[in-house]
């Protein structure tokens, strides 16, 4: 179910409706529940059970490893969840890449027989609710949470409907006791029982979630023509016309993601819970490792969590801690997707991290330095890093690898020839406005803190109006056809 669709509006009214007449917290609860399969058999009919497996698996193993009285019980126990639920996450969604790769090297070594391909339709979600379930799992193994005694609640956790699909991902940590306290408030203080939807968070709620959807519907997909047009076969364009589509792209994911999270967390908001912000402005990132505190922060923060540092990270040598960077986000990037063009994106910012990392080292007095300091300084720091960034995006975008490497060899050698991308500017030309409109408003907002909120707290009458126009904007602007998210696939 897209959010940008009359089902999901439809949906989510009928699910506030029933929240805000029925008044006990735990019907809520296990309505919440229900609506949240509800949203997720929508879309993806039998493989429910999958979902119910990783619910069902996780719970009781926390519940074991927590019990367990030895550190080598608990370990096999956390061996026993990962296998489970990586097992299952690799079956579905790199079974047939793994094939099709024994193939081409059967085909290498003259193997006339060939591998068929199991053809498996690809889970809604499963990467993120996987790693819900995993981060819960090592938390408990860790001795920094305490395993839920309710299913429900756990299962709400994983199946929680505004950030299943793309996220963010949530922490048990910081999302179950939401859930108690809730349930706590309403059996302890009568005056609580009243309050069905939070009111101080509706206004802000219905902020984000408009924000979210203008950010989808207005700027990324009236850019994605261009960016279709560019990448569906750049042999032969020129490097302007290669920088214009990597920008146009940036642009796209940037409003497809954030605008996703956006509705997600203002979903959460009108419900009274809170999920973690996924962006925070990672086009003014200054350097590789900046640009991955701002973007997809709930994927960093996990790897970073739950993978770097079991790596090591960079307790040990120098050497061991660049490795230790580029292998997580090699899996960061095979995270995305069964490609190998995913794989290239991970190494490329693996590679950035690392780089920058070694200059960290050798020159640990840089970012005192006087010009880094400055405004021209931090500008240039920007553009450097974004230069770089939006590179990579070439990776991410393209599969076929003969039209990457062209493209991305296009990127940086800069063989420009004006005549042609005008004319593809002026074949173009909304999508070209659109790109600007959102360069400018980016900037503008570069300073500007906590803008939902600033907005939220509007008055009533300039709000309304505010929203309305926004609203106005996106529609008149929709062809009608809503587009898949781009995280829908990963």
């Amino acid at each position: 179910m897209l959010f940008n669709t009359p089902d999901f509006i439809i949906f989510f009214i009928i699910f506030l409706t029933t929240i805000a007449i029925v008044k006990n917290r735990e019907f809520q609860h296990i309505f919440l529940l229900i609506a949240s399969y509800f949203f997720f058999y929508y879309s993806s009919n039998y493989l429910i059970v999958l979902l119910l497996y990783t619910t069902i698996w996780d719970f009781y193993l926390g519940k074991a490893i927590y019990a367990a009285n030895s550190v080598k019980k608990k370990k096999a126990l956390l061996i026993t969840s990962l296998a489970g639920n990586l097992g299952l996450l690799g079956f579905f969604k790199y079974a047939d890449f793994a094939i099709t790769q024994f193939n081409v090297l059967g085909h290498q070594f003259n193997v006339a027989e060939q591998i068929p391909l199991l053809n498996l339709a690809l889970p809604i979600a499963i990467s993120f609710y996987t790693f819900h379930s995993i981060g819960y799992i090592i938390d408990i193994y860790r001795g920094q949470i305490t395993p839920t005694k309710s299913l429900r609640d756990y299962a709400i956790f994983v199946a929680f409907f505004p950030q299943l699909v793309a996220g963010p991902i949530l922490r048990a940590g910081h999302f179950l006791p939401q859930l108690r306290q809730k349930l706590e408030n309403f059996q302890t203080n009568a005056a609580l029982r009243q309050i069905l939807i939070e009111n101080t968070n509706l206004k802000l709620g219905i902020t984000m979630m408009t924000l979210g959807f203008f950010k989808k519907m207005f700027f990324a997909d009236n850019v994605a023509p261009m960016v279709n047009d560019i990448f569906a076969n750049p042999m032969g364009l020129d490097s302007f016309t290669i920088m214009l589509g990597a920008i146009a792209f940036g642009i796209q994911i940037y409003g497809d993601f954030s605008g996703y999270s956006d509705i997600a967390l203002g979903a959460a908001l009108i419900l009274g819970l809170k999920i973690p912000i996924n962006f925070n402005k990672p086009y003014f990132a200054t350097s590789p490792s900046d640009f991955w505190r701002r973007w997809h922060i709930s994927l960093s923060t996990w790897l970073r969590d739950y993978l770097y540092v079991a790596l090591g990270g960079n307790r040990k040598s120098k050497p061991r801690t660049y490795f230790n960077l580029m292998t997580v986000m090699f899996l960061g990037g095979l995270w995305h997707g069964a490609a190998w063009n995913f794989v290239v994106w991970g190494l490329l910012h693996g590679a950035y991290l690392a780089i920058h990392k070694v200059l960290v080292d050798l020159f640990p007095g840089a970012a005192k330095n006087k010009f880094f300091a400055s405004k021209a300084g931090i500008v240039f720091s920007i553009l450097v890093t974004q230069y770089l960034v939006f590179l990579t995006w070439i990776s991410f975008r393209v599969q076929n690898f003969d039209h990457m490497t062209y493209a991305m060899q296009k990127y940086i050698i800069l063989d420009f020839q004006t005549t042609e991308t005008l004319r593809f500017i002026v074949s173009h030309k909304f999508p070209f406005v659109i790109m600007i409109m959102f360069i400018i408003l980016h900037v503008i907002s570069y300073k500007k803190q906590n803008l939902p909120e600033r907005i939220s707290n509007f008055k009533p009458v300039t709000w309304t109006i505010f929203l309305t126009v926004v609203m106005m904007a996106i529609l008149f602007f929709f062809d009608g056809n809503p587009e898949d998210f781009i995280y829908f696939k990963f």
